[in-house]
């Protein structure tokens, strides 16, 4: 009687331990080859507050000293000279809350609403335009523009945007894919739009859903979360714990030597 009780609750502690949700496949609607249409291919395109870099390249270098930011050196390190180095960075434009950055020589310069390539090749047209510069290459890059995972996901954080479409998949993905306690099918995503904060529901079992979501590809400042489901609700406890934490393995092994030393009297 005492041995088969003692099994019993060793059978128990071993279920709990196994308690975990299995990782469900995306796309559970979309057969492998068959093409599916994205119904929302949004670009990045820069608003203001949002912080660029502009390169000229041409054949006078005194021209492209002229139309370019000097370089920043940024000290990495402390102590002695010998134990810090020094990293070079380009100097950067930031749009200002009218949409305008002020360039050289040209002065105000309208960007608010383009991509990179759109101001790219405005400020290389303006550039030849003014006979300024006969053989310009100009490069734009993104400095500051971010988008934050939240939640169940392996390493919630913010993510640099260095492309000019970024998926929700590959923000998850940098993100480091979603834990097994994730949900799935209600990842939400919070966007800014025309002042107003609008939330985005997008359910990942259904490829059929992510690729006609608003928000497959995503915009600077976007916020994704991924909410916990049932199972890691019911795994917390009252005082926080959880069958994972080390405490909660502590009084479960205490309250089974308990157990036990009463059985065995």
């Amino acid at each position: 009687m005492k041995i088969g009780t003692i099994l019993r609750v060793l059978a128990a502690v071993a279920l709990l331990g196994s308690c975990a949700t299995p990782k469900v496949a995306y796309f559970q609607d979309v057969q492998p080859g068959t093409p599916e249409q994205i119904l929302n291919r949004l670009d990045i395109r820069v608003r203001p507050e949002d912080k660029i870099s502009i390169v000229v390249n041409s054949k006078d270098p005194l021209l492209m000293e002229l139309f370019n930011l000097p370089t920043v050196s940024r000290q990495v390190g402390s102590g002695s000279s010998s134990s810090s180095a020094n990293s070079q960075g380009l100097s950067g434009y930031t749009v200002d809350k009218s949409g305008n950055i002020d360039f050289p020589v040209l002065g105000a310069v309208y960007v608010a609403g383009m991509t990179r390539e759109e101001i790219a090749a405005y400020i290389k047209e303006e550039l030849m335009e003014k006979n300024l510069v006969k053989d310009p290459i100009v490069t734009v890059e993104f400095q500051n523009l971010t988008v934050s995972v939240l939640g169940e996901v392996s390493n919630p954080g913010r993510y640099n945007i260095d492309k000019d479409r970024l998926s929700l998949l590959e923000a998850i993905s940098m993100a480091g894919d979603l834990t097994v306690y994730g949900k799935r099918d209600n990842v939400m995503v919070q966007r800014e739009e025309n002042g107003k904060k609008v939330l985005y529901q997008v359910d990942l079992n259904s490829g059929l859903d992510l690729y006609a979501s608003p928000v497959y590809y995503l915009q600077q400042n976007d916020i994704i979360y991924v909410e916990p489901n049932s199972m890691k609700a019911r795994q917390a406890t009252v005082n926080g714990n959880n069958i994972r934490s080390a405490s909660f393995w502590l009084s479960l092994a205490s309250l089974l030597v308990t157990v036990t030393v009463l059985i065995v009297k």
